[in-house]
């Protein structure tokens, strides 16, 4: 109470005596979308101001402005003109916006001039028309229960659904989707690694890595994909990041009840910029304050190098890397629970990095870009029964490494209305495994006769092989451009699986149509084939001989149908329906459980490594609606509702409700904007009941005292679900002006209703009073093959208000 009152009083001092009246700076640049040329004399205005630019001969402006939010568009005869909404202006770090305009037909008449409203306006970059969803910066930062975390807020955009029905995982589950079906590229680079303590073979973690003050736009497809991006099956997340400040040093620091962030920008010489951020967590401070009995903790590094050679020569560097030490500790209270946690978790200890170099350069009617990158994850996993560190106890061992060498080469020409883009790529893949896991333990009767032998996996790998590809692909708008045609091909090879060299069994065509109606109305439909490789985990499994016996494996293939509509009433409201099916083949089947693959993922560990066989196949349905209001008199929002059938088939070749078959996704934010630069943000998701595999009783009691959990009863697989899933989170921001610097404070609120979600159940025998043991069934030790012990089905549900508090200095 001493402290508090002194901090309440400094702060109300700060409110108060921060200079009322105070200017920023928006800066950016505007060139043309399909060519990357820079325009010079576009026209840069903002709502409520008279204050105007125009672009110099770099393509460059820069504005003065009061402090403030602003919509900010861009325009320049010829050209269809840009609005973005939202741009919050600030007396730190100056507001960097860039545009990129489309051309439009124009019509002159002595020195009138009018514009086709005849384009349409899905798709600006001519390149996929439908199914395809973009977020801002602003959006990100100010999304209520997104905690800057990019992994989060992609969960409250349409078909988007939640991992094991708990939302507390960064899985991304598009359509119905496993998690690791998406692609991820910042800068044109694939990152595979976006989460801090990823699943191996999949790609979900606990917390996202990408800083958002780096990101410029977000922008994710879940359908007709370019044909650049190699392996997705559900989706393609393309960021592209802002360059650093070119005028001076700027940057931010946030501080939070979890986290401390760091970032600057700046120039390094007169054609160079850059942005680099490190971040350092104490969660397991605030673990062990809450007494529980895991410590995770995690720092990260990114940065981006931007050098112009000339007005045509660009080369850019990224770099972005991770280290996680996840383990545990006694905790004051023993429970049943925390028990539980210690027995059946692993300890984890990852570090990955991904760096890239990325030259382009601009040529008549369009640029070429050269790439080159290395990603490399390495992945430590340790468990041993009861959490006894003795090697004669140990249940896991995973420690892998996963490197990839890249290089690629696209040119994109802008012809005659035809927007055309071909390229190749080549990988060169290292994996290297040492990998055991006791799988089942050893089962002897009362006579000591073996009733169930040691199942157990154990191999040590290292192999290398490359991947290649190249594609095609093409768009114009035809018929004084009201039909908007996109169309693309590409193949995908590689030198380890035994039909890896066949061109023709990955060929992969795709075409999509827009009509524009009205200036209102647009229709929409795509079909197409995708193909992915299936993870390296699978690839480099051997079995007790040490041999490769996945090479047989194929391709993972995805067919899409979709068909959709979009309804614009204004420039700042948007209305969306799709709807799609989507088709698979060939998924990875486990050869020990008989169930597809695509049920994994959603667990901190490491999947895939184990015998699988090419003869899944899966289907995946629904519906799309979605709304989003921008920010118009001080409030914005945006709804959605999706709904999705998720069906995966195993050896029986019967289709069964996937894992990630919510059925019902809903999502709805709303941000209001009040005086004296306040903001407040409320949102809420509803998800259905996430499927679930009950126990093998019998086996799950023969095997807990050896790995810790039970042994789930796959002739009964997702027959059973999770009640829904809701939780509303709120937020306040609070931003305080300075001369040249700004103060944002924030309070984050996740689950502020408390309301309480299933957990999965969790299978383990009952404890003493005070949990220093096992009760058993004859009051005598528990016996290995756990035949004396007292199951139990612990049911937990998770219903805590989760804050978060921070506050980020500008400068």
């Amino acid at each position: 109470m001493k402290i508090r009152y002194p901090l309440i009083f400094a702060f109300l001092l700060i409110c108060n005596f921060a200079i009322a009246q105070q200017t920023g700076v928006i800066t950016g640049t505007v060139q043309n979308i399909n060519t990357s040329e820079v325009i010079s004399g576009a026209t840069i205005s903002l709502n409520g101001i008279s204050a105007t630019a125009l672009s110099d001969s770099s393509g460059r402006f820069k504005l003065t402005v009061p402090v403030g939010t602003y919509k900010v568009s861009a325009g320049y005869i010829g050209y269809s003109t840009q609005i973005k909404y939202n741009i919050v202006v600030g007396s730190g770090s100056p507001q960097i916006v860039n545009f990129e305009l489309s051309t439009e037909s124009t019509t002159l008449n002595d020195v009138s001039v009018s514009f086709s409203k005849g384009k349409s306006a899905i798709a600006t970059d001519m390149v996929t028309p439908l199914s395809v969803q973009q977020l801002t910066t602003e959006e990100i930062k100010r999304s209520p229960g997104g905690n800057f975390d990019v992994s989060k807020v992609v969960q409250t955009l349409p078909g988007v659904g939640v991992s094991n029905g708990v939302g507390e995982r960064n899985d991304i589950i598009i359509r119905g989707g496993a998690p690791n079906e998406n692609v991820y590229y910042l800068d044109g680079i694939e990152i595979p690694v976006l989460n801090h303590f990823q699943t191996q073979g999949s790609s979900g973690g606990a917390q996202g890595i990408l800083n958002v003050s780096f990101i410029e736009s977000l922008k994710l497809s879940s359908s007709a994909f370019d044909a650049r991006y190699d392996n997705p099956l559900a989706s393609t997340f393309v960021i592209k990041q802002r360059e650093g400040n070119p005028d001076r040093i700027a940057g931010n620091a946030r501080v939070s009840f979890t986290e401390t962030a760091l970032t600057l920008e700046g120039p390094i010489s007169k054609n160079t910029t850059f942005l680099a951020s490190a971040r350092k967590s104490y969660l397991s401070f605030l673990f062990k304050l809450i007494d529980l009995p895991i410590r995770p903790d995690f720092d990260d590094f990114q940065y981006k190098i931007t050098h112009k050679f000339n007005a045509k020569t660009k080369l850019t560097a990224i770099g972005l890397g991770a280290i996680d030490r996840f383990s545990f500790a006694p905790t004051k209270k023993s429970t049943l629970e925390n028990t539980y946690v210690l027995r059946s978790t692993p300890y984890i200890n990852q570090w990955n990095y991904t760096v890239g170099f990325n030259l382009n350069h601009q040529i008549e009617n369009g640029f070429y870009n050269f790439t080159l990158s290395r990603n490399v994850f390495d992945n430590s996993l340790n468990k041993f029964e009861d959490d006894n560190q003795d090697e004669s106890k140990r249940t896991l061992k995973v420690q892998s490494q996963e490197i990839e060498n890249k290089f690629r080469f696209d040119i994109n020409k802008f012809v005659n209305g035809w927007k055309l883009s071909t390229g190749v790529m080549a990988q060169l893949v290292d994996y290297k495994a040492e990998f055991y896991n006791k799988i089942s333990a050893e089962v002897k009767d009362g006579m000591g006769n073996v009733v169930a032998p040691l199942k157990e996996i154990s191999f040590n790998n290292d192999q290398s092989f490359w991947k290649y590809g190249a594609f095609l692909q093409a768009s114009k708008n035809l018929f004084n451009e009201k039909l908007l045609l996109s169309a693309g091909i590409r193949t995908d090879l590689n030198t380890f699986t035994n039909s890896g060299d066949n061109p023709f069994k990955t060929l992969s065509p795709r075409v999509s149509l827009a009509y524009h109606i009205n200036p209102k109305w647009d229709i929409s439909a795509s079909v197409g084939t995708y193909f992915k490789i299936p993870p390296y985990t699978i690839l480099g499994y051997l079995n007790n001989a040490g041999v490769a016996v996945n090479k047989n494996t194929e391709y993972i293939q995805s067919t899409h149908y979709v068909l959709g509509t979009q309804f614009l009433p204004r420039n700042d409201l948007r209305f969306t329906f799709e709807t799609y099916y989507k088709r698979y083949n060939n998924y990875p089947v486990s050869l020990a459980n008989g169930t597809s693959l695509a049920n994994q993922g959603a667990e901190y560990a490491s999947v895939g490594s184990e015998q699988v066989v090419s003869t899944g196949n899966g289907e995946t349905y629904g519906f799309e609606l979605f709304v989003q209001q921008k920010l118009i008199k001080n409030f914005f929002y945006v709804a959605s509702y999706s709904f999705v059938v998720s069906k995966f088939s195993g050896l029986n070749q019967q289709l069964i409700s996937s894992s990630w078959d919510n059925r019902n996704l809903l999502s709805l934010t709303l941000g209001y904007k009040l005086k004296r630069n306040w903001d407040l943000g409320l949102k809420y998701r509803y998800s259905g009941g996430s499927p679930y595999t009950p126990f093998d009783l019998q086996l799950s009691q023969q095997n807990y005292v050896t790995i810790g959990t039970g042994v789930a009863d796959y002739g009964r697989l997702n027959s059973e679900r999770l009640a829904p899933f809701s939780q509303l989170d709120f937020r306040v921001d609070k931003r305080i002006n300075f001369r040249k610097t700004a103060l944002n404070f924030y309070v984050d609120l996740q689950n502020i209703l408390k309301n309480e979600n299933e957990n999965m159940p969790k299978y383990t025998f009952k404890r003493t009073d005070d949990n220093s043991g096992f009760l058993t069934t004859d009051g005598m030790p528990l016996q290995t093959n756990g035949s004396n012990g007292i199951p139990f089905i612990l049911n937990t549900k998770s219903g805590n208000l989760i804050p978060s508090f921070g506050v980020i200095f500008e400068f």
